[in-house]
């Protein structure tokens, strides 16, 4: 790593920062589920060794979860300036007009009719409420950001500092 990238990074500051992982019991109900498929492909294969299609299934479904799971959400200062970051996509604070909390009552609205096919959507469902950013940057098309997160409180008082 070059010198100047260690010194931007020293100077970064996490004003908030949330994984988007899938609930807990996903886990144990994605073991069951390819547990029983597993067992199906064993009794269809039995030239098989008992024990593959299981390891098969395990990392699959370890795989898939983490995958799902693999959206961060976070609020960084970098050298006095604030950006949002969602997944490796991010927008500076000045490109914002405004933002507000979706809640979980609004979300299906939002998605559904009054979504604009421009805007920029990170949608877990597994995720209750969402923040809008609207931007305020006449050269970008895309008018706002729809992000799931599950403090949109916190995100937005990390937006507003």
């Amino acid at each position: 790593m070059s010198g100047s990238r260690l010194n931007h990074r020293a100077s970064q500051t996490v004003r908030y920062s949330e994984q988007l992982w899938v609930p807990w019991w996903w886990w144990p109900l994605g073991f069951l589920g390819n547990g029983l498929m597993a067992y199906e492909v064993r009794l269809g294969l039995r030239t098989l060794p008992d024990w593959l299609p299981f390891a098969v299934f395990f990392a699959i479904t370890v795989g898939a979860l983490l995958w799902w799971g693999r959206i961060q959400v976070r609020v960084i200062d970098s050298g006095g300036e604030t950006q949002l970051w969602v997944g490796d996509a991010h927008l500076p604070t000045n490109a914002i007009a405004r933002c507000a909390e979706v809640p979980r009552s609004a979300k299906s609205a939002a998605l559904g009719r009054q979504l604009d096919p421009a805007a920029y959507v990170v949608h877990r469902a597994w995720v209750g409420p969402m923040i809008l950013v609207v931007l305020d940057d006449p050269d970008d098309p895309t008018p706002y950001w729809l992000i799931s997160c599950r403090q949109p409180q916190r995100v937005l008082a990390a937006l507003q500092n």
